[in-house]
């Protein structure tokens, strides 16, 4: 017999501002930030008590941060806490397992999310019987900062050339890429009013810095990574940042009891795998995915967010669904925000939910794609 899920609820969300590694957050631990924004959303919405705290981070110094957060936070003891590393997915993985808890009735609140401070990224070093010890992929022998992703690639550049290759593949040109990085900053710069509600301060710091007034001139001489001749830049890849962000989940029987009103309500949750060597596919791929479990289209959404790591993940959705493009990452992405790698899962979760309050509501859809060709995808209804 089928257990019936039970319905969950996102009650809302918070986050830091995006910051640019290595400025003003360079020296602010992880989890002193992320607890800042445990703290807000402990006291908006006047949790008494958290079943768990779930914690996506992928280049932290390891353990259990989530562990330390919650403490820091100022959280009872008693509350249970997990630290989920899905490379660039474990903000969104870290709230499908919450969902999951949740839906089969294991827990009738979770705070669910991501940290990542790319500043404080540590140099690890692997043991010297590791065959890996010998290899120099960023020139440190045994030392590495970027983990292995794929059997078939040991590459601190893995990423940048799995963009290239795609974009290689689907005969995508640098003007197309560069053309997404410039609609991406022009439309997060119109999007601070809209955003600012779910923006805590830190340390001073009170609104995103990545983004900027760029021009078509600026992006043709930015610098290209894998070399001359190839289409990934410095603009139309990602950058590294720090940041947190978390939602608050919730059943509905703990939603009646306090008379909440949540903002949206989780209809499905789903991940997969696609090739690791061209892992910006799977953005699209598990979006397909979700879609097609519950017979919607993409047509049936009101909005639509992809983590665009890399401008390739851009155009192959603009390819796809070219009349659809105002609904896509109306708010700007990840090319002008940035990348925190374990919170931008919980932060497009965050757009998502602000452009469906500001643009007409009904049905919304995050995907992220992540290193080594792993995805999720979260679908929404408000």
């Amino acid at each position: 017999m089928t257990m019936r899920k039970k319905t969950v609820y996102v009650l809302g969300g918070a986050r830091t501002p995006i910051v640019v590694a290595n400025t003003k957050f360079k020296s602010l631990r992880p989890e002193i930030f992320g607890a800042k924004v445990l703290k807000f959303l402990r006291e908006k919405f006047s949790l008494a008590h958290v079943d768990e705290i779930i914690c996506g981070n992928a280049v932290g110094t390891g353990g259990n941060i989530a562990r330390l957060m919650t403490l820091i936070a100022g959280f009872d003891d008693s509350t249970a806490d997990l630290t989920v590393d899905r490379q660039c997915a474990s903000g969104a993985a870290s709230i499908s397992i919450g969902y999951a808890k949740i839906s089969c009735g294991l827990a009738d609140v979770i705070i669910a999310g991501g940290a990542e401070s790319s500043s404080l990224q540590p140099l690890r070093v692997y043991h010297k019987n590791d065959e890996r010890f010998a290899l120099t992929a960023e020139g440190i022998q045994g030392g590495y900062h970027t983990a292995q992703f794929s059997p078939d690639e040991f590459d601190a550049l893995a990423m940048l050339k799995g963009a290239q290759r795609v974009a290689d593949a689907e005969n995508i040109s640098k003007a197309e890429l560069d053309s997404w990085a410039l609609r991406s900053h022009q439309r997060a710069a119109q999007s601070t009013e809209i955003l600012r509600e779910y923006i805590v301060e830190v340390a001073g710091v009170h609104e995103d810095t990545g983004i900027k007034k760029i021009s078509r001139r600026l992006l043709e001489r930015a610098p290209l990574p894998l070399g001359a001749g190839t289409k990934i830049s410095a603009a139309n890849a990602c950058r590294i940042n720090d940041g947190a962000a978390f939602v608050v989940l919730a059943s509905e029987n703990f939603v009646r009891e306090k008379n909440l009103s949540p903002a949206a309500q989780i209809v499905d949750v789903a991940t997969g795998g696609v090739n690791p060597l061209e892992s910006p596919r799977g953005a699209q791929i598990i979006a397909d995915k979700i879609l097609s479990r519950n017979g919607l289209t993409y047509d049936d959404l009101t909005a639509i967010e992809f983590n665009e790591a890399f401008a390739v993940i851009d155009v192959l959705f603009e390819r796809a669904h070219p009349k659809l493009i105002g609904k896509f990452n109306r708010l700007g992405g990840a090319l002008a925000y940035g990348h925190p790698y374990g919170a931008s899962g919980a932060i497009l979760l965050i757009h998502l939910l602000a452009s469906l309050k500001n643009f007409g509501g009904g049905l919304g859809l995050m995907s992220i794609a992540g290193a080594g060709g792993t995805g999720e995808s979260i679908l929404l209804r408000t």
